[in-house]
């Protein structure tokens, strides 16, 4: 057998095709993201056009700052849905939400009106300097009640300090990591950069996310996905968002 033929037939193929977006804020006007239904079309359409057929939108639900309920989110998703099906666009659209953990976090999961993601997941953050004082508590409610915690951008917090030992018991408590795109080129700083780095060699990223609040950040996304690191994502870690 020619030798550089048997090379290329050991040669592992690496799928990187990412079709489920589970992070980004696309209703008009509730959060920080898109602030009219035009912009939210906009970010639609540079979704669709990085190969997205699915986008499960996550706007912010926090306590004194963005009173969102399952009610007027999905209000909102109405809204993008009958856009969508007028310019004949190519995509589905779904919401959850992205639950800050805060004092009203708990009212949230114990009334039942928790927006998950596949039905099992919920999307949460917190503050990106402190560590909420009931964080462990707050997680183990999560996981009590069936549901499986999905940390957001955990490459984020300051907070974390040594890596290993932190990410760690993150993990050994039950909780997912979903890794924002852009972190790998550097869009959120440094030490984002480096976390997320840290994360993709030991195989720990469970999602990906856009977390889009803004067009240019899926421009960014378009120009990672050609580099090696977006590669080495899908080589060390078992990415979870075509599932959904």
């Amino acid at each position: 057998m020619n030798k550089l033929l048997s090379i290329f037939q050991r040669k592992k193929v690496i799928d990187t095709s990412l079709w489920v977006d589970v992070h980004s804020h696309l209703i008009p006007g509730i959060d920080d993201g898109a602030s009219d239904i035009e912009e939210s079309m906009k970010l639609i359409h540079a979704l669709v056009a990085l190969g997205y057929n699915k986008i499960i939108t996550t706007p912010h639900i926090m306590h004194g700052q963005y009173a969102n309920t399952p009610t007027n989110i999905k209000i909102g998703l109405e809204l993008l849905k009958q856009r969508i099906y007028d310019e004949k666009i190519d995509v589905k659209i779904e919401a959850a939400a992205e639950y800050y953990l805060d004092e009203g976090f708990l009212n949230h999961l114990f009334g039942n009106d928790i927006l998950t993601i596949d039905g099992s997941y919920i999307l949460f953050e917190t503050s990106y300097s402190l560590k909420p004082l009931y964080f462990e508590s707050m997680v183990y409610e999560m996981s009590a009640s069936g549901y499986k915690p999905l940390l957001a951008h955990p490459e984020r917090y300051r907070y974390i300090r040594d890596y290993s030992k932190d990410y760690i018991a993150l993990k050994e408590m039950g909780i997912y990591f979903q890794v924002n795109i852009n972190s790998f080129g550097g869009h959120y700083g440094k030490d984002a950069q480096k976390k997320a780095l840290f994360l993709s060699k030991h195989g720990m990223i469970d999602v990906l996310g856009t977390d889009a609040h803004h067009i240019k950040q899926l421009e960014s996304i378009k120009n990672l996905k050609n580099k090696r690191v977006y590669l080495d994502i899908f080589k060390r870690n078992k990415i979870l968002n075509n599932t959904f």
